[in-house]
């Protein structure tokens, strides 16, 4: 259950935001906390580090690339890692409960 739970949450963020361009992601996200590609740079990076933590693999970062669209294409892959690696359903239930607070948040 927690699988579509992260699917549904990753659904809904992707289409909120996957035709944003440049100008969009470089706005102040509501937080107040950076840039709206600042926070979803942070929530690839986070579930990346669930990932590893899972796997027990040691935590790596994420490349930040200039491309700001790109995060969308970052969380899908860093989402799909999660869910292959056999992640407890606590830790799907955490990362998309993370996902949806962000999507709140841009």
């Amino acid at each position: 259950m927690s699988t579509d739970e992260l699917n549904r949450a990753l659904d809904l963020l992707v289409r909120r935001v996957g035709h944003w361009e440049g100008p969009r992601w470089a706005g102040e996200a509501a937080s107040g906390l950076g840039s709206r590609a600042d926070v979803m740079y942070r929530l690839v990076q986070r579930i990346a580090d669930f990932a590893a933590d899972v796997e027990d693999h040691p935590r790596r970062q994420v490349p930040r690339l200039e491309n700001s669209a790109a995060l969308v294409d970052q969380l899908r892959v860093v989402v799909n890692d999660l869910i292959g690696s056999g992640a407890p359903t606590s830790v799907l239930s955490a990362a998309a409960a993370d996902v949806a607070a962000v999507s709140d948040e841009l």
